[in-house]
């Protein structure tokens, strides 16, 4: 079936007639959203597959949050008063969600290498399905590692103080910076014509990592460099996951989180899309 006859959508036979075939534009917005809910399942298939990105995305950071207990817990707890893990989950969840970007931006690279999106281009896809898709699986894989984490902070000891509520904001919480920072990653790889690039943005996650509060109370911290550390996007996400858990404020640190998010996405949105449709065009 050609492309042509593919966008056209064929009316009811009229007896004594010819039938009448109304043209479907190919960027339909009707079409949009089964294609991307189709895009999204083949990517989530792919990943699901591979035991490389299954061991990096959810044993790695279960096994990370394990060992961060075993060190950090008890030190923690004698400064705060409480429990690591209520900095230490919300820590994992976001690093494993932000190093599953990479997989990503990597996986975009081999597609275009081997021309799969160019072939995905001349097919009768909305331009804007695979874009949205690879977004959308991201926001998934960040959904499950956040499961498997807490589930993993539960058996340690983590609780949720606040109610069922909170509990379930609190899952979706690292989706919204990660999405955005994916969306950061995945720009770069696609102006990048060596996997470097999107490989050496480990170097920020290892510092927006490190540089949190995940690990040790803010005041724990260097005079000069608490406000670096209290006002980065980690440490707001952090914040509030431990709002919602356990105690402290919500509202303030969820803005500053969705306001670091929507300020990546709005500096990204436009190379993203022209660097996907240069990358889909190729060859």
């Amino acid at each position: 079936m050609t492309a042509t006859q593919a966008s056209r959508a064929e009316a009811p036979y009229r007896p004594g007639g010819r039938h009448r075939v109304a043209r479907v534009w190919e960027n339909s917005p009707r079409r949009l959203v089964p294609q991307v809910l189709v895009l999204t399942a083949r990517i989530l298939r792919r990943w699901s597959r591979d035991p490389a990105t299954l061991v990096q995305s959810l044993v790695m950071p279960a096994g990370f949050l394990a060992a961060l207990d075993i060190v950090l817990g008890d030190v923690i707890e004698k400064v705060t008063g409480h429990s690591g893990l209520y900095g230490q989950v919300p820590l994992v969840a976001l690093v494993g969600g932000m190093t599953g970007a990479i997989i990503g931006a990597v996986n975009v690279m081999r597609e275009r290498e081997v021309g799969l999106l160019s072939r995905f281009w001349v097919v009768p896809v909305h331009r804007a399905a695979g874009l949205l898709a690879r977004l959308l699986a991201d926001f998934v894989r960040i959904l499950v590692i956040t499961l498997a984490v807490m589930c993993v902070g539960l058996a340690l000891g983590m609780r949720f103080e606040q109610g069922l509520l909170a509990a379930v904001v609190w899952v979706f919480v690292p989706s919204l910076f990660v999405v955005a920072l994916s969306a950061a990653v995945l720009t770069l790889a696609l102006f990048s014509q060596s996997t470097i690039v999107p490989q050496a943005t480990e170097i920020v996650i290892a510092l927006l990592m490190f540089f949190s509060i995940g690990f040790v109370p803010l005041d724990q911290y260097p005079d000069w460099l608490q406000p670096i550390v209290e006002h980065q996007p980690v440490s707001y996400t952090i914040e509030a996951m431990r709002g919602l858990s356990l105690e402290g404020p919500i509202a303030e640190p969820l803005l500053f989180t969705a306001l670091w998010s929507f300020g990546i996405f709005a500096v990204c949105a436009v190379p993203l899309a022209i660097g996907y449709r240069k990358a889909s065009r190729r060859g």
